[in-house]
């Protein structure tokens, strides 16, 4: 097992993140499909573990769009087919046509099927600035 800090993240890995924001961004359904796998699963902090079907029909009837996508990762980890990436990242866009901004930490787990990494689940936490305090 190889744990990493920022400086030195495997490029495969920040390849597969720029690819799946990319993805995301798109707002296409095929191409988000391409980077995650059949059982990935969203957890966020407002409905708690979300199944692929759902998010991606969120997105594909237009309720959920996304304008812009980044992450700074700064942690990962490489254990034979799976791997995982923590960083920092903001994203806008819209959710039931208001707009929508956030500030999280992002964990992406990838999985390798078939020769082909996908991500199997992203874990969403969000940024506390400042004038907030930890739990």
């Amino acid at each position: 097992m190889n744990t990493t800090s920022h400086a030195d993240i495997p490029d495969f890995l920040m390849e597969l993140e720029d690819a799946f924001n990319k993805a995301m961004i798109s707002n296409d359904v095929e191409q988000i499909s391409r980077c995650i796998t059949d059982d990935w699963i969203l957890v966020t902090p407002e409905a708690g573990p979300v199944p692929r079907s759902r998010i991606l029909g969120v997105i594909a009837s237009g309720l959920l769009t996304h304008a812009t996508m980044t992450k700074v990762a700064t942690h990962a980890c490489v254990a034979g087919d799976v791997a995982w990436i923590t960083g920092r990242g903001q994203n806008t866009g819209t959710f039931n046509g208001a707009p929508m901004a956030a500030d999280e930490y992002i964990t992406d787990i990838y999985r390798r099927v078939d020769g082909q990494w996908r991500c199997m689940l992203t874990h969403l936490t969000p940024a506390h600035t400042s004038q907030q305090s930890a739990a």
